[in-house]
């Protein structure tokens, strides 16, 4: 692997495994059975924080491509991920979440030309049947709900992360542009949800407020502009295979920091998935690099050259996906 791809490749792999810390601040710092509040508070402070700090707001159609994109890949993506998470037994929710690959690979070969191959197809699965070792317990019961809620946080963060590469990013505006935007707009359709659904915010105490500043800043600001960052230099589908990296990182955590056994069961899946990841990395070639022998062309108006169309990035998540944290087993605990 190119020196310069492997580099781009490690850093964007920081951002699943900040997610799977979660779990840990989760338990250990936040108050509980607030999970909108959390989304909320992870997004929103952190939004308007890279909004001060790079002082630009969209302009024209960026406008609403940010809100959709916020939509997908914060807005949307956590309430559903966290309402599977209350629903599903154990990490369920992370299982189905793991089928994340897959969903992209789809979604690129429909709008981005990025033709799935029998290894990529192959390795989404051996990806999925790894993280399914590592957090899935016992069965439990159907939870119809439960699982859709889990499918459409897949589909949701995958479409996000499809949406942002073909969009690409406006003239002048970089990843962390386009992070605050994503932040804040999701942020904000999560505020009122939030409220709705459960109340006023809780009172705070001095661990509660570390616990949401690691969340909005390492967790979340930094994460996400790494996540979004990468995926404006890799394919859309070699950057979720790095998805399943979230849940081996809770279950290291967990066995590191709270005494959590690893049965020999979750140490295969572990190998599986971690072995999955590196399948989806070897081999893929640069960010965007398609003719138009190779797909269609989204390009509107006049013609575009390839600098042009060079698409930037997106998450999370996420997904997963897995991109986000995979709270399919956090919340519940």
């Amino acid at each position: 692997m190119h020196r310069n791809r492997l580099a781009t490749v490690a850093l964007t792999a920081l951002a699943p495994v900040s997610w799977g810390s979660t779990y840990f601040v989760t338990t250990q710092f936040l108050p509980a059975d607030r999970p909108l509040f959390t989304g909320m508070m992870r997004a929103l402070p952190a939004g308007l924080a890279l909004l001060a700090l790079t002082r630009r707001l969209p302009r024209g159609d960026w406008w609403w491509k940010a809100v959709v994109l916020g939509a997908l890949n914060i807005g949307a993506f956590f309430p559903l991920l966290f309402l599977s998470a209350y629903r599903l037994p154990g990490g369920m929710a992370a299982v189905i979440g793991s089928v994340g690959p897959l969903w992209v690979a789809g979604l690129a070969a429909l709008f981005l030309g990025e033709r799935p191959t029998l290894r990529t197809l192959l390795t989404g699965i051996a990806a999925a049947l790894g993280v399914s070792l590592v957090v899935l317990k016992a069965a439990g019961s159907f939870d119809a709900i439960g699982v859709i809620a889990a499918l459409g946080s897949s589909a949701s963060m995958s479409a996000g992360t499809v949406f942002t590469k073909r969009w690409g990013r406006p003239e002048g505006a970089g990843p962390l542009v386009l992070t605050g935007w994503q932040l804040t707009a999701g942020g904000l359709l999560i505020a009122p949800v939030a409220l709705f659904v459960e109340g006023a915010p809780p009172a705070l105490d001095g661990r509660n407020i570390a616990g949401y500043v690691y969340l909005a800043l390492v967790n979340t600001a930094v994460a996400y502009w790494l996540w979004f960052r990468g995926i404006g230099r890799m394919t859309a589908t070699s950057v979720t295979f790095l998805g399943p990296l979230s849940p081996l990182t809770a279950a290291v955590i967990g066995w590191a920091a709270l005494g959590q056994a690893l049965a020999p069961v979750q140490l295969l899946g572990m190998a599986i998935a971690f072995g999955a990841t590196l399948a989806g990395q070897i081999g893929a070639g640069p960010s965007g690099t398609r003719s138009s022998a190779t797909g269609p062309s989204f390009a509107t108006g006049s013609a575009r050259s390839v600098e042009e169309l060079r698409p930037f990035s997106s998450a999370e998540g996420n997904a997963e996906e897995l991109s986000m944290d995979v709270i399919g087993v956090a919340v519940r605990r």
